[in-house]
């Protein structure tokens, strides 16, 4: 008896030009479904809100005025079967080419867009408990490519060769053995397939539901991870994970590649990039992926670790959007930007993501601390909080029972021992209260032509 997870495997590919054609073509095709589709709804709302101003000047009440735009627009096609019958009706006039591409690229298009709109529509009315969403916007031709794959002849032909629908055999420049083991025997079963592109490399990236076997939980005692900027983390048993910084090393890089590529002639004011202008940019774009892999390449080892040798694993839930809140405006916000660069360079919340799976994987536990509990001001071998502790103080020391103890590995130690505490009823808010617990609006979402409409009808 195993435990079924989902997980992605991923390879980069290897395409030949006749290939790349075909992958930047599919990505085309997703790009083309998502803006038609955006625009096909924006019109339908349009259309919905002018009808039903027409009908209240004509001296209808407001129910009657929604009531017979809804009539004579029909319903928004904003889930995906909707834009899928109404791309089906178009796709001759809007693009005589399509089937030069396997539908499945303008099926994904338009299934980004249908959770795009779900998103909005749900943070609108307080179904989404997550931070507000935006009205959905058009996606330029230089943003990111990619489409995804749910039907056809798909997945992995051999270690070195994957197979996608219209495109054909497609060589990788890592073998897929791993998943094509799991796959001959009967441990995992593919679902879809994801392909991007990230700085002119293409990747493959398999969804799938693998059988596990049952992890056996690991002996070691829990620790307690602090992290930080200066520090990547401290454990509680006195290790310290230095940050690599890896921003910092091609800082200078990335800065000297910028300034050629602002001397060089971009697409501004519609014309078209020069040659060096793209060179510049893909070196810029390579610069960044070697950063982006370094720092993934970290934190799985780390994270891999920490499952794998303890049987808890304990952390804090730290307010990452707060803690990275621009200052522009006020006295040092130069300084608050480096901090914000630094912090997110460190990457803590795909490090407590990280975790949250691979600790299923490996039978370990992880548990998340309290985002308000004072760890860095709670001595840990007495208990006693300090009532200030400054950022710049590097050293705890406890006047009660004397401790001297560095900041972080008091922390640390805090965390090792946290165990959460019954939560009590919450009491919904009334009043005041109650008006300040409802999402505000976004800048984008009053200027969106929902705005003009209500929910999805």
């Amino acid at each position: 008896m195993g435990v079924l997870v989902y997980q992605a495997f991923r390879f980069e590919l290897s395409p030949n030009n006749l290939a790349r054609s075909e992958l930047s073509s599919h990505a085309g095709a997703a790009r083309l479904a998502y803006n038609w589709g955006l625009a096909t709804v924006s019109a339908h709302m349009m259309a919905y809100e002018s009808c039903r101003v027409l009908a209240l000047r004509q001296g209808a009440d407001a129910a009657q005025a929604k009531d017979w735009a809804r009539a004579v627009v029909g319903a928004l096609p904003c889930s995906l079967p909707a834009l899928r019958r109404e791309w089906n009706r178009a796709k001759y006039e809007v693009a005589p080419w399509w089937a030069s591409n396997s539908k499945e690229a303008y099926s994904s298009g338009l299934d980004a867009l249908a959770r795009a709109l779900k998103a909005f529509f749900g943070s609108r009315s307080g179904q989404c408990k997550a931070r507000s969403v935006g009205f959905p916007h058009f996606k330029k031709k230089g943003s990111r490519r990619s489409f995804r794959v749910t039907t056809g002849s798909f997945g992995v032909r051999d270690g070195r060769h994957v197979r996608l629908p219209r495109i054909g055999v497609l060589r990788t420049n890592e073998p897929t053995t791993k998943l094509a083991a799991r796959l001959a025997d009967g441990t995992a079963r593919v679902l879809s397939a994801t392909v991007s592109e990230h700085s002119g490399r293409w990747y493959v990236s398999f969804g799938c539901e693998v059988q596990r076997p049952e992890p056996n939980r690991p002996t070691g005692p829990a620790v307690g991870v602090d992290l930080g900027v200066k520090r990547l983390a401290v454990l509680s048993y006195g290790e310290v994970i230095a940050n690599p910084l890896h921003l910092s090393r091609y800082a200078r890089r990335m800065a000297r590649l910028q300034r050629q590529c602002s001397r060089r002639c971009g697409p501004r004011g519609g014309t078209i990039a020069s040659g060096r202008w793209r060179r510049a940019k893909a070196k810029l774009a390579r610069a960044h992926l070697r950063v982006a892999d370094a720092r993934s390449d970290g934190l799985h080892k780390l994270t891999t670790r920490l499952a794998k040798a303890h049987h808890s694993v304990v952390v804090e839930n730290l307010a990452v959007a707060g803690m990275t809140k621009s200052a522009k405006g006020s006295g040092n916000w130069r300084g608050k930007a480096g901090l914000n660069r630094a912090f997110l360079n460190a990457a803590p919340g795909r490090l407590c993501r990280q975790l949250s799976y691979k600790c299923t994987w490996y039978g370990s536990k992880l548990v998340v601390a309290d985002r308000w509990y004072p760890s860095s001001k709670t001595c840990s071998r007495c208990g006693r909080i300090k009532a200030k502790l400054a950022l710049s103080e590097r050293t705890f020391c406890c006047e009660h029972c004397g401790i001297v103890l560095d900041r972080d590995h008091n922390a640390a130690r805090n965390l090792a021992s946290w165990r959460p505490r019954p939560t009590a009823q919450t009491v919904p808010p009334v009043g005041r209260e109650r008006a300040a617990a409802q999402p505000r609006r976004t800048r984008r979402e009053r200027r969106s032509p929902c705005h003009l409409a209500g929910a999805p009808r």
